[in-house]
């Protein structure tokens, strides 16, 4: 098969271009830690108020300004309602579902996840301004989705 110059160019190209992103995505996931979670936590959902950490939702001081906040999302709520940290603490949110698949973002940050039930998600923010925070549910979770939401308190 013979080709032309053009083609080999075009070729030797496109396999750079691939090539490329593919060592662009592979840096980013394992040496920058930016890969999807793994979902490899899980939970029985039955039995969600009897295992730790979901046995005492809550807010709790780990560290030097680090917070830990764990919550269970279920049918229109959130546990714990109210939420306050001080301003510039990183607070790592450690989530399950009790019932059905529900949403956790955090309006005027990057913060968003999908919660289901059996599986512990995990997500990190640092709230540098001090102010109130609205939490919203941002998946169909039933009939009273719209007033599934609750406050973070920046202080």
């Amino acid at each position: 098969m013979k080709m032309h110059l053009d083609e080999k160019i075009w070729l030797t190209i496109s396999f750079g271009i691939i090539m490329g992103f593919m060592i662009i995505t592979g840096y980013q996931a394992f040496a920058q830690g930016m890969s999807p979670p793994s979902g490899m936590e899980t939970i029985d959902p039955q039995k969600v108020d009897q295992t730790a950490p979901f046995d005492n939702p809550g807010v709790k001081e780990i560290g030097d300004n680090k917070y830990e906040v764990v919550m269970t999302l279920q049918a229109f709520g959130f546990t714990p309602n109210n939420i306050e940290v001080p301003a510039g603490a990183e607070v790592t949110f450690i989530m399950t579902s009790k019932d059905v698949v529900h949403g956790f973002e955090v309006a005027g940050t990057n913060l968003n996840a999908m919660v289901m039930p059996g599986h512990i998600q995990k997500i990190t923010q640092t709230f540098d301004k001090p102010g109130s925070y609205l939490v919203i549910c941002n998946e169909y979770c039933g009939a009273g989705h719209q007033v599934m939401s609750t406050t973070i308190t920046v202080k």
